[in-house]
């Protein structure tokens, strides 16, 4: 069964081979036709071929769907106190992350799945068609492995973070919750896994510890990703490259020398720029000139989180990211897309080329620079993943056939 999408007045297919020869490879009065979960042609619409139903998009933007690289979504409780007391001046501190461990420890499995279905479902509705999400919030075996479990059933990109800090039972006894990430935890959590990721920086973990645990993690099948750089500069973007990580997240405080080992590491690993968290902690923005400039890849994501960045929004990170941190509307829409995929090594998502998954967004917009151009206004009009339209809240979990 074939479907042809038509009356795209602007498609970005992130194919530098399209279109106009961009690295958004944008085609004008396009078309896509979609076979099963796949896209099977893509082009100028005078030279679409026939299908088995058609779909007029009414001159319509579209564009790849949004890849979310990064996001916190197991969970209980929320932290509003939290921040309001920052925009009436306190600081932000990795140390909050304790009220969330609690009340995520204190919650029942129906409570925990109920918020990763909402979760889910806004960044469906917001146009993301492929996210990851991370534990972190339990810091016990049994509660990191739970949250793993949970999220499994809503994405296949599913990291532990059990370093994410050191939990109030071992602040005196750090190298015993070292101890308890690399051995037992480790054990129980990697089945449930595909990447492995630790909080390197003030008041989480120093670059040691980090290396210890990633380590570990890559001799237990897992692949590293990291969060550095966030909170003052430190040597844990450099500890990224050297291990070859997927991507390291936040890099708000990249010295030059971190920014020359990205470029050089631009095939390996991923600068993930997290615009909501600067935002909700008024943070210093860093400016993704000196990545992209430099050659590094970039990605974009919504740290969606309940203590440093509670949107799931990728459009609103987007616009602050052009607004804020000096992307172009184009730089922008690569990294929320391609750019996300490369951090999740990923070849199939965040680009419309024949072969790829058929996950697209169309925008109610003549163009993807409204995304930025027109700041928290719902320009999502239809979301299209794996073929199929999702144009209402639904259940998001992965279908698994039944051996």
């Amino acid at each position: 069964m074939t479907t042809l999408y038509t009356g795209i007045g602007e498609l970005v297919t992130n194919d530098p081979s399209q279109g106009d020869g961009t690295a958004l490879g944008i085609v004008r009065d396009g078309a896509v036709v979609v076979e099963g979960d796949r896209i099977a042609w893509v082009g100028q619409r005078e030279h679409a071929p026939d299908a088995d139903s058609r779909v007029d998009l009414g001159y319509a933007s579209v564009i790849p769907g949004f890849v979310d690289s990064h996001a916190h979504l197991v969970f209980a409780g929320e932290r509003s106190a939290e921040f309001a007391a920052r925009m009436s001046g306190q600081a932000y501190a990795a140390g909050g992350i304790a009220t969330t461990v609690a009340a995520t420890r204190a919650a029942d499995d129906s409570t925990l799945d109920h918020g990763l279905q909402r979760l889910a479902d806004e960044l469906l509705r917001g146009g993301v068609t492929t996210f990851e999400t991370k534990s972190g919030y339990g810091l016990t075996v049994a509660d990191e492995a739970r949250a793993l479990r949970l999220a499994g059933a809503f994405t296949e990109e599913t990291t532990f973070l059990g370093a994410h800090v050191v939990p109030q039972e071992y602040r005196d006894d750090r190298d015993g919750y070292v101890d308890l990430v690399v051995g037992p935890m480790m054990q129980a959590c990697a089945p449930l896994a595909r990447w492995v990721d630790v909080f390197c920086d003030r008041g989480a973990f120093d670059v040691d510890e980090t290396r210890t645990i990633l380590q570990a993690g890559m001799a237990a099948g897992l692949v590293p990703r990291l969060h550095a750089g966030q909170l003052e500069q430190g040597a844990g973007i450099q500890l990224a490259v050297e291990l070859g990580a997927a991507s390291v997240d936040h890099c708000t405080y990249a010295a030059d020398a971190d920014v020359a080992a990205l470029a050089a590491a631009a095939d390996t690993t991923v600068a993930t720029l997290l615009p909501g968290a600067e935002f909700s902690t008024r943070a210093t923005w860093p400016d993704a000139r000196r990545f992209l400039d430099a050659g590094a890849t970039v990605a974009l994501a919504t740290d969606c989180n309940p203590g440093s960045s509670f949107t799931s929004s990728m459009s609103f990170c987007i616009a602050v990211a052009v607004r804020d941190m000096y992307f172009t509307p184009a730089q922008a829409l690569w990294s929320a897309t391609a750019g996300g995929a490369k951090a999740l090594r990923r070849d199939d998502v965040g680009v419309l080329a024949v072969g790829r998954r058929a996950d697209f967004v169309v925008l109610d917009a003549p163009s993807y620079v409204h995304l930025a151009y027109r700041p928290g206004v719902p320009l999502v009009r239809d979301v299209v993943t794996g073929g199929l339209p999702a144009d209402r809240p639904h259940d998001v979990r992965i279908r698994r056939e039944t051996p």
